[in-house]
């Protein structure tokens, strides 16, 4: 079959994706500090781009002759990116790290579908992919930037 390598991580990313989106609503609701009123927003323009990179790569994966992942149970089945219980007891740098780690994690899957959809001559994921992870990184960088940290992204 053709495209194997790259539909298979198109839907491993269709799971974390959909994980991360419901992961950084979590910091959304329970964020507490004095930046909130800054960060609060913030989150939902994440929510955003990351759900319209689920729609997109979702589609491309139909596209493909690729089922995605459609349920909660296939996305907690699948997803790399881990649950814990909200809690208030976190403060805001706390919740940023976290969706600096979800960034991370989210960049390195997109890197692997650059590198396998490259392999397998798939131009249009390739690009859709190499578009997304240049938006998760400049993010990374600016959360890294709003805690007096270096980016520290390793590029491929």
């Amino acid at each position: 079959m053709k495209y194997e390598k790259t539909k298979e991580i198109l839907n491993q990313l269709v799971a974390d994706l959909s994980q991360a989106v419901v992961v950084i609503h979590q910091a959304h609701w329970y964020m507490r500090g004095t930046s909130f009123m800054r960060l609060h927003p913030l989150m939902d323009d994440y929510m955003d781009q990351l759900n319209g990179d689920l729609d997109e790569i979702s589609e491309r994966l139909i596209t493909l002759d690729g089922a995605p992942y459609s349920t909660m149970e296939e996305f907690i089945e699948h997803t790399g990116i881990k649950s814990e219980k909200g809690s208030y007891a976190k403060d805001i740098n706390d919740h940023l790290a976290h969706v600096v780690e979800i960034f991370r994690y989210i960049a390195d899957k997109y890197q692997e579908g650059i590198e396998a959809s490259a392999e397998e001559g798939d131009d249009v994921t390739n690009d859709i992919l190499i578009g997304a992870k240049t938006i998760v990184e400049k993010n990374i960088w600016m959360l890294q930037a709003t805690q007096g940290k270096a980016p520290n992204i390793d590029p491929a």
